[in-house]
């Protein structure tokens, strides 16, 4: 019902930076807060940044002033410019998206399928 589309992650050397997309498409009637989540070594996911449909936005304090995410209402489209990355950043980053499907009043959370960001000299 909802598909998404990752992309961006990859390799880099601390200092470098990266760019993340994630378009979300499907059977949706609106899509609410969007954002990025990084899993953690106790294997949870932690907000990086979010990002509401009036563009709101929220930063974890680790990433604020690196990184900025930003979106596009139309093609239900979020991206995360990830600057000065330190080898901490490392790991899956997760696309989360809160939706509201044209066959339900209701919203949920969907999660992407994650893009591996390394950052290692």
């Amino acid at each position: 019902q909802v598909q998404f589309v990752e992309s961006g992650g990859g390799f880099v050397q601390p200092g470098g930076s990266l760019r993340l997309s994630c378009a979300v498409s499907g059977n949706i009637a609106r899509v609410a807060n969007m954002g990025w989540y990084h899993r953690t070594p106790e294997n949870e996911r932690e907000l990086v940044a979010r990002i509401s449909r009036a563009l709101t936005v929220e930063y974890a304090d680790s990433v604020q002033g690196r990184f900025m995410i930003s979106r596009d209402n139309a093609n239900h489209t979020i991206r995360l410019q990830m600057n000065s990355l330190k080898p901490e950043d490392t790991g899956v980053y997760y696309c989360l998206a809160n939706v509201r499907l044209h066959e339900g009043n209701y919203y949920q959370d969907y999660w992407g399928q994650g893009t591996q960001v390394t950052v290692s000299s």
